[in-house]
């Protein structure tokens, strides 16, 4: 595992040496700050309006503010997921260092989780600064930190799936700009396949909507609950993400 943590150090490096660490976080910030601000804004208005008319209709934050917040990072993560992937071997290729890899004594899962691991980090740490708005609410409010915590696990997960269908991609390709075209276009035809159940209940159809990543985090993560079948699903994703990428790399290294 020593190698694995050089490699994912030496990832998150050159995320922060070049711009895209600081953009990605920047505009995670600003997209975030201002559904949180819609969102909280609207709870308030909603409870001062109740209290108005007399009413005394039971308000709930983490069903009102903290899930919508959340769903809401999951969209924003979809866009943000492909330009962390894009670079981390389509990047060695285009600067000719992906021969010094092939032929280097460090194995080939060594490299790929390193880099995996660095782009789930880096996603982590876009997670944090939700996590810091968050507080307020445990300061003044009394919100259930259980389905909080899930909700999160949920997000780690679905990003370390598309991160790995990412870095696959990556990794057949020197192009950055079709590297992260690519994979923006297969995490969205896996989200958008969900839809499909709701118009067919063919078997093909639940099929397609089981493949979905939107399904097994709504189904269950989104309201808090912690599956046993949709966390096997995101891990298996994962896996299988890494294999091929890993069986792409293998390629690079018998022809090196």
């Amino acid at each position: 595992m020593r190698n694995v943590w050089i490699i994912c150090r030496k990832e998150l490096r050159s995320y922060f040496v070049s711009p895209i660490a600081y953009f990605l976080l920047a505009v995670f910030a600003f997209v975030f700050g201002f559904f949180f601000w819609l969102y909280v804004r609207n709870f308030i208005l909603y409870g001062m309006e109740s209290q108005m008319r007399g009413e005394m209709s039971p308000m709930n934050i983490n069903e009102q503010v903290i899930r919508p917040l959340l769903s809401t990072v999951s969209v924003i993560g979809l866009f943000l997921i492909p330009m962390i992937s894009m670079r981390l071997f389509a990047e060695e290729k285009r600067a000719g260092t992906i021969e010094l890899l092939a032929t280097s004594p460090i194995r080939d899962f060594e490299v790929i989780l390193g880099k995996w691991l660095a782009s789930v980090l880096l996603y982590g740490g876009m997670l944090l600064l939700t996590a810091l708005n968050f507080t307020w609410f445990f300061k003044y409010g009394n919100p259930d930190w259980k389905p909080l915590a899930v909700n999160y696990l949920g997000l780690l997960l679905q990003a370390g799936t598309l991160l790995a269908i990412g870095i696959f991609i990556s990794s057949l390709t020197r192009n950055q700009i079709i590297a992260g075209a690519l994979t923006l276009g297969i995490c969205l035809l896996l989200w958008v396949i969900a839809a499909v159940s709701d118009y067919e209940s063919a078997s093909w159809a639940r099929i397609l909507a089981y493949l979905s990543v939107l399904t097994h985090y709504d189904d269950s993560f989104a309201k808090g609950v912690l599956s046993i079948r949709d966390t096997a699903y995101f891990l298996s994703a994962i896996f299988l993400g890494l294999f091929l990428t890993a069986r792409s790399v293998e390629s690079l290294r018998w022809r090196s």
